[in-house]
């Protein structure tokens, strides 16, 4: 009711209001509305006179200027009487000029400097042609469900959330039904999540063993532990009346789910009888290991697991107790196994990447149904075009930009500022499969060569890097050390630098390469796992080429095998001297690294999945 009298009360003031009061108040509003349409078309006007500025100058010399002006409403009337009489427009500012204006440029006295925004006024490049198509739409739409620990943004540690999220976001423009389950961390943020509801509550099956014997009970789905969601979530699925195509479970965290799916006494697999189970491996590092009586949290006892053929450890065969590793029980019941590499998928079957796994990947009906599928990365987010956390944008046709983003970055660091000198980044988690002894090396190294060194990352074999920070380089204007996180930081120093650093021990995938491709930095990785599908060496060219036969990939970095710091100058070295001494190659390469960024796009790798789900259906 107060609503209704709000609105009656207004409606009687309005019927009061003088007839005078009425026609001077409409003949404002068309004044205004006046006034709106001639600003408007002195903005065309303006926007038609940098295009034709850009088609008779180039790309180099494209005036954002104009258009930029308009947008913010400055565009006065003699400017727009002076387009429309066809009078010359003013000569258009080199692209570097027009990018530098708006720039609010840090200083190290600054602080947080990323932390506000780079520009008085965001000004994007306009993508290449055909760049902002409409995904492929797959024929054929299938219902897919994850089931993960984790979802970029909200509820990330690593790499796993941004694939879940990447993959999901693909699939969904490709026309495919996507849910994420998760568990509920006390830690998400709820403002930040759009439609969160609370849908249902539900007993799920809890069991326990005491004394030896297992005790079958229930519990309230509040609970936190793995094994306690991966049966939580089939229950809700079942109780909710789903029937997905496809189970996608990620992780050792979730690999209860395609052991209790097929196995369990509840029969899932009989009330969705056409759904199957597609797990992917991010990392073999960690498999999961659980004693039989902790497998009671989903309600099933342990022992239904404990055979070699299935879920039993055999490094604990004939301990007391013996125990079961979820990893294992995950790939022998799943339908389709991927990892995220081709070729760190080769080298758990080939070499000792999976450790004691192994010997399960390669048995006959597991390694018939075993694959890597490389990441993608999102080339929306990451976009140095569009980045709105950039100070300048730039694209492969138009590289001004990028030097300006590493003068902004000297700039707030309290580093030289100093064009020539070659910039060389880590982003990274610092532990000790990341290459964190050849990192430190690196660091002398780069000084050495005449270069400068910039860190981001936390981790905690951080250790020796925080040393250097604080001793040796504690006041070398060359060397920057944040040891923390930030997203926007991130874009910046991807956007800034000339090159990245990548030494990993091992790495199953990895996505910085990637994103430092899409950023025209260019990568030198150690040739592992992922960085070796995704890097090729620009100087061995021929064993590149080679390497790329199939796929029309160009050699696109610097390559090294070893683990030792010989091994990593062999390609610091190059890089560094490629970018000193031959400037106009280098922006070849960084052009042409950019326009194949598209490769690495999340879109591609979806279809990879596609795939997949559509023939383990077929089964």
């Amino acid at each position: 009711m107060l609503a209704s009298s709000q609105q009656s009360m207004a409606a009687a003031a309005c019927a009061r209001r003088p007839a005078s009061q009425a026609e001077a108040t409409k003949t404002s509003k068309a004044a205004d509305l006046a006034a709106e349409v001639e600003r408007l078309k002195a903005e065309n006007e303006a926007l038609r006179a940098a295009l034709a500025g850009y088609q008779q100058c180039g790309p180099a010399e494209v005036s954002l200027e104009a258009p930029a002006a308009a947008a913010a409403g400055e565009v006065g009337a003699e400017g727009a009487a002076a387009a429309a009489a066809g009078a010359p427009a003013k000569p258009a500012l080199p692209l570097a000029q027009q990018l530098e204006q708006g720039i609010q440029w840090p200083s190290p006295d600054e602080g947080s400097f990323w932390e506000r925004p780079p520009r008085a006024a965001p000004l994007p490049l306009a993508p290449p042609p055909g760049a902002a198509g409409a995904a492929q739409r797959d024929p054929r739409s299938v219902q897919v469900v994850h089931i993960t620990a984790e979802m970029a943004p909200h509820a990330k540690v690593g790499g796993l959330g941004d694939v879940v999220t990447g993959l999901a976001k693909a699939c969904l423009a490709r026309g495919h039904n996507v849910e994420i389950m998760l568990p509920y961390y006390e830690c998400l943020p709820n403002d930040a999540i759009e439609d969160l509801r609370h849908e249902r509550d539900f007993e799920c099956p809890k069991g326990k063993t005491w004394d030896g014997l297992f005790q079958a009970g229930s519990l309230r789905t509040q609970a936190e532990a793995y094994l306690y969601f991966s049966r939580a979530c089939l229950e809700y699925l079942r109780q909710s009346g789903r029937q997905p195509d496809v189970l996608h479970v990620h992780e050792w965290q979730a690999s209860a789910v395609p052991m209790l799916f097929w196995d369990a006494p509840a029969r899932f697999a009989q009330d969705m009888p056409r759904t199957r189970v597609v797990m992917t491996i991010h990392n073999f590092d960690s498999s999961g290991e659980c004693r039989q009586d902790e497998f009671s949290a989903t309600g099933v006892s342990g022992e239904l697991f404990s055979t070699i053929d299935k879920a039993l450890d055999e490094r604990t065969i004939g301990h007391n107790p013996e125990r079961l590793c979820l990893l294992k029980g995950g790939i022998v019941y799943s339908n389709a196994v991927t990892t995220v590499s081709p070729n760190y998928a080769n080298e758990t079957l080939n070499g000792g990447a999976a450790g004691w796994l192994k010997s399960t990947l390669a048995a006959p009906g597991v390694a018939v149904k075993y694959s890597g599928v490389l990441n993608g990365i999102d080339t929306t987010f990451w976009d140095p075009q569009i980045d709105p956390f950039l100070p300048a944008c730039y694209g492969p046709q138009q590289q001004e930009g990028k030097a300006l983003c590493k003068r902004f970055l000297q700039m707030g660091l309290g580093m030289t500022v100093d064009p020539d000198k070659p910039l060389v980044a880590v982003i990274s988690r610092l532990v000790p499969q990341k290459g964190i002894h050849l990192i430190e090396h690196a660091v002398h190294r780069t000084i050495e060569m005449g270069g400068q060194f910039v860190v981001l990352g936390t981790g905690h074999a951080d250790s020796g890097l925080r040393n250097l920070a604080g001793g040796h380089f504690r006041d070398n204007p060359d060397v920057q050390m944040r040891f923390m996180y930030s997203e926007a930081l991130a874009h910046q120093i991807y956007a800034a630098a000339d090159m990245l650093l990548v030494p990993s021990m091992f790495e199953p995938c990895g996505l910085t390469q990637m994103i430092a491709l899409r950023y025209g930095t260019v990568p030198v990785v150690r040739s592992t796992g992922g960085l070796a599908d995704t890097v090729k060496d620009v100087d061995n060219y021929q064993a590149s080429r080679a390497a790329c036969q199939g796929n029309d990939m160009q050699p696109n970095g610097y390559v090294f095998d070893g683990i030792d710091a010989g091994s990593l100058n062999s390609a610091l070295d190059r890089a560094i001297a490629a970018y000193k001494g031959k400037p106009e190659e280098w922006a070849a390469l960084r052009g042409r690294i950019m326009a194949d960024a598209s490769r690495w796009s999340w879109d591609v790798a979806a279809g990879s999945y596609v795939d997949l789900y559509n023939k383990v259906l077929s089964i």
